[in-house]
């Protein structure tokens, strides 16, 4: 990581922080620090993860098969996807090797909650878990958000609409016994109670330290990774990737990353530098007006690669 100074950031990222020098640890990611290990033969897919994702509702379901293509793409050993029978034949259709499993639906097309002993079943197997993507925001579905944050005993992404259970519940995060992750972009950020009167920084900063237990990755502009008073700010990505979707993606690689064992900052830094270092290359390729979160999936295997390239001889999950 490469330390940065709050003047530096400023004038980088455009963001005008209310933030003092020595305040906080503030560093900006590059590729050297992502060493990933060498897998060995003799390893099996369960070597490498079950990584499960809760996601999708009626008319949302490109969502979840763009988290569960990305975390397959990630290196996940077993990915498994849970979302609604309103959208399995469409959605199961659209997954390569991903475990696909239908779930009661409630009249709106959500995840019922008479499918919550099915989750908390699949949760208890889980290496990690990513609820959120296109799930939708219906009662039922912020009750099964509830639980999950309450049961989870591997780590926990929220994405995208799990992130309503957060407004209507001010403590819940509080509640979770496992390592925590939030991914919200900037509106939902607000919706959660975030200020950004200050600038995104000083917004960040302000969130983690109000809830010490839970790590921030605040999308966007120079994406922040913030646990306490330590912030990371990832420097790739471009405008090419302001398409709905994108954010499923990173979902999608953070969840692979986190059900291999990697510690859960390291996942949160290499994640957010591997989304924006393959929505480059993808922008490269189709142009930043063309380009779509498939792009980026496609252009994964590209950018892990060039880690594999570096020499990843042993390097331990930091």
């Amino acid at each position: 990581m490469k330390a940065m100074s709050i003047a530096e950031y400023a004038e980088k990222y455009g963001d005008r922080p209310a933030v003092q020098e020595g305040k906080i640890r503030l560093t900006e990611t590059e590729m050297p620090d992502f060493l990933l290990p060498k897998r060995e033969p003799h390893t099996h897919k369960y070597s490498y993860g079950r990584a499960l994702l809760i996601a999708g509702s009626r008319g949302y379901s490109g969502a979840p098969v763009l988290a569960a293509n990305a975390c397959e793409r990630s290196g996940a050993g077993l990915t498994s996807l849970m979302i609604p029978e309103s959208i399995y034949e469409i959605a199961a259709s659209r997954c390569d090797g991903t475990v696909v499993t239908p779930l009661p639906a409630a009249e709106n097309g959500d995840i019922s909650l008479q499918a919550k002993t099915r989750v908390l079943s699949a949760l208890k197997s889980a290496d990690a878990c990513a609820i959120g993507p296109g799930l939708g925001p219906g009662p039922e579905v912020r009750e099964l958000v509830k639980l999950v944050v309450r049961s989870a005993e591997c780590p926990l992404i929220l994405d995208a609409d799990a992130l309503t259970a957060c407004v209507e519940e001010k403590n819940l995060l509080e509640t979770c016994r496992a390592p925590l992750l939030v991914t919200p972009h900037e509106g939902e950020f607000r919706r959660m109670g975030g200020d950004l009167s200050d600038g995104r920084l000083s917004g960040a900063l302000r969130f983690a330290l109000e809830h010490p237990g839970v790590l921030l990755i605040l999308k966007g502009f120079g994406t922040l990774v913030c646990q306490g008073e330590t912030v990371s700010v990832n420097p790739t990505g471009s405008p090419a990737m302001a398409k709905g979707g994108s954010g499923d993606v990173l979902c999608g690689i953070l969840c692979a990353l986190l059900a291999q064992g990697f510690d859960p900052s390291f996942a949160a830094k290499c994640a957010a530098w591997l989304h924006g270092a393959a929505g480059d290359r993808a922008a490269e390729e189709t142009g930043e007006y063309s380009m779509t979160p498939s792009d980026i999936i496609r252009a994964l295997p590209q950018v892990f690669r060039s880690l594999e390239e570096r020499g990843n001889k042993g390097a331990d999950r930091q």
